[in-house]
């Protein structure tokens, strides 16, 4: 490999590291945060958000900028191991060759998918492109041994790799750095709950017979929370640990935004009920280590403002997977702007505690678990259940 060829392949690793970490950057920010816009989403036809939130965003589970930072981040490292001898650069060469001919698959893949699929344009993502594109021609055009040389060639690279404590605690670090970046990016999950909370389609005349008889049927219980003149009252005992209570926000946000501004028809409440006995006599065993202290954080949210319970609440369902006492204390302070959590924990323990007893008066036994004018409806149902129950709640309303 000459001096030129590894300049120009450097020169490409660079520009697709570069690209693949702002694609990262900009990718975890979307999931994690629902008011972020990245500056390259320039219109509907030039959007990096548009790719990274499609079904092409992520390989295998594996966001595809998560992908290329592994992938670029490899090629800088065999370039520093090329240096050793001229037969290792030769070595090098052909399987910086072989690993870009799979990467050129992908990103042709990717590309198709993008410009004739989604028929947007992704500046980060082409921009890789061009770096994948880069490192193909320039290896080939510096490797000399044959291919099939390559596999018998790789198998005693590996055992030199072994030896060479230098290269062995390299290779670790970079196993370990590609094994922590795709465990802790946030689930696509979060991605998909929220496509799929499309306003549901309309209950046929049938239906609707069928779900107001079952509707009557349902337990009523008086609620001892104010409508304040609204036709209907939601209410939804939430823990935030519990994935039904998160596959419930996503589904029927759109629903529920529908009356954002109409108070005098649906009025929506989330009380506390955590599935923790530190906070919650109507649970005997601990389910959710966490969901105390979140409850906590969103009552002390909640008295700045709705909109920065709104944000809380959010960003707890986003990252639900990892949420322990010490996670949810670092979101009350960067997400909710809470600085003085511990101090004010005692007072909003207690407004948690009254949440989840008055829930265990009302029968609560499980999360989420929902009142409707004070029918009780337990559990996830799908959208167009909870929409087809408003419907009827606002009908008779009229009468």
């Amino acid at each position: 490999m000459s001096g030129l060829a590894r300049k120009l392949l450097l020169g490409f690793a660079l520009l697709g590291l570069a690209a693949s970490l702002a694609s990262s950057w900009v990718h975890y920010h979307l999931l994690t945060n629902p008011d972020y816009t990245s500056f390259c989403d320039v219109s509907k036809g030039v959007s990096c958000s548009e790719a990274y939130l499609s079904r092409y965003g992520s390989l295998f589970g594996v966001p595809v900028a998560l992908g290329g930072v592994l992938f670029f981040a490899l090629v800088l490292v065999l370039l520093w191991a090329s240096r050793a001898s001229r037969a290792q650069a030769e070595a090098i060469a052909g399987y910086l060759f072989a690993l870009s001919t799979i990467a050129l698959a992908v990103v042709l893949y990717l590309a198709y998918a993008s410009f004739f699929i989604l028929k947007t344009v992704c500046l980060f993502c082409a921009t890789t492109y061009i770096a994948v594109i880069g490192v193909f021609i320039i290896s080939g055009g510096a490797s000399s041994l044959p291919m099939k040389s390559l596999p018998g060639r790789a198998a005693r690279d590996v055992r030199a790799l072994v030896m060479s404590p230098i290269a062995f605690v390299i290779a670790l670090l970079y196993l370990g750095a590609a094994a922590a970046g795709i465990l802790l990016f946030p689930h696509e999950s979060v991605v998909e709950a929220r496509q799929a909370s499309a306003q549901p389609p309309p209950l046929s005349d049938a239906q609707k017979s069928e779900l107001e008889r079952w509707w009557d049927l349902q337990p009523k219980v008086d609620m001892p929370f104010s409508n304040d003149g609204a036709k209907v009252l939601v209410v939804k005992f939430n823990d935030y640990q519990c994935p039904p209570c998160r596959q419930t926000y996503f589904a029927y946000e759109p629903i529920l935004a529908q009356y954002k501004d109409r108070p005098q028809d649906v009025k929506y409440l989330m009380k506390h009920f955590p599935l923790d006995p530190k906070c919650n006599s109507s649970v005997t065993q601990m389910v959710h280590p966490a969901a105390c202290d979140a409850a906590a954080a969103a009552v002390v949210a909640q008295e700045k403002s709705k909109a920065t319970f709104d944000k809380l609440t959010d960003w707890f369902f986003v990252n639900q997977d990892r949420l322990s006492p010490a996670v949810v204390r670092e979101a009350a302070r960067d997400v909710a702007g809470i600085a003085d959590f511990d101090a004010r924990y005692a007072k909003a323990i207690q407004q948690v505690k009254t949440d989840a007893s008055i829930g265990g008066v009302l029968g609560v036994g499980k999360t989420p678990t929902f009142f409707i004018n004070g029918r009780k409806l337990e559990g996830g149902q799908a959208p167009v259940v909870m929409q087809g129950i408003i419907d009827l709640e606002l009908k008779r309303a009229q009468k």
